[in-house]
């Protein structure tokens, strides 16, 4: 099938601009979706805006994920990317010349007619042959520019709709990062609650010790200082029996007048 200059022209368009999108996308920073803004490059590789980088990572202490991949940097590193700054200059003209391009210079591929019209129920951009066509007969048909004005509204609401979707998994993401810091502050906080409130246990404790010491040394010296008058009581009392024993013995085998000599005061003692 013979191929005219036109379809030629427009699949090359196609090609170019495809081409141009990818560039586009590639100058979009991953967290905020917009072009690069003093864009910088962080451990992982990974480019961001340095603004969005700051954010993401504020309140991070001893972790700093990439928002892409979430591989932990050790440390607040980034190193500013200025080629990709100037990729992201260049993106931006060539956005701005393809904008600018004459839509009359898009094609189509049946009638080789300027596209100029936009079926609604289809989705199909068509040329004013295409409109004719039974297959689009009784379709809502736009002109191409209020089509265009239209889902461009979309999808900008699309853009907003997704930008918050992720900045709350974002929040999400950087809330559950921080819970096992949070969670190690309050580990470490209750250690410490724990090992002062031992500490006074153990010292209370070592005093009730060394009173319970001090009153058993008291106890056992008391006891042994009753012990000591009992036994010198004990003594006495056995001194003074033997003096007496010895007394009654030599009394026991004196004559009988001797004997009887003041019987009386020996058995009062005896007694």
């Amino acid at each position: 099938i013979p191929v005219s200059g036109g379809q030629v022209e427009a699949r090359s368009l196609m090609e170019v601009t495809a081409a141009l999108a990818g560039i586009q996308a590639e100058a979009n920073c991953p967290i905020c979706l917009e072009n690069f803004r003093d864009p910088v490059t962080i451990k992982c590789g990974h480019n961001v805006c340095r603004s969005c980088i700051e954010q993401s990572w504020e309140g991070q202490q001893d972790r700093f994920p990439c928002p892409v991949c979430r591989h932990p940097c050790l440390q607040w590193h980034f190193r500013s990317n200025t080629q990709l700054g100037n990729i992201v200059e260049i993106a931006k003209l060539l956005h701005i010349t393809r904008s600018k391009r004459k839509e009359e210079t898009r094609l189509c591929e049946k009638h080789n007619q300027v596209l100029t019209h936009f079926c609604e129920e289809d989705l199909e951009v068509l040329c004013p042959l295409c409109t004719q066509l039974p297959d689009h007969q009784d379709h809502l048909v736009r002109s191409i520019e209020e089509a265009a004005s239209h889902h461009r509204k979309r999808l900008t609401s699309y853009m907003e709709l997704l930008k918050k979707q992720v900045a709350d998994f974002q929040k999400l993401v950087t809330s559950q990062e921080r819970e096992p810091s949070e969670l190690r502050k309050k580990v470490e906080k209750q250690r410490k609650k724990l090992f002062s409130e031992f500490e006074h246990l153990n010292k209370f404790l070592d005093r009730e010790h060394e009173a319970a010491l001090s009153r058993l040394a008291y106890e056992e010296k008391h006891v042994q200082q009753k012990l000591n008058a009992n036994i010198t009581a004990f003594s006495e009392s056995i001194s003074t029996l033997n003096n007496l024993l010895k007394e009654v013995a030599e009394k026991s085998v004196m004559s009988e007048v001797k004997l009887l000599t003041d019987i009386q005061s020996l058995q009062n003692r005896c007694e």
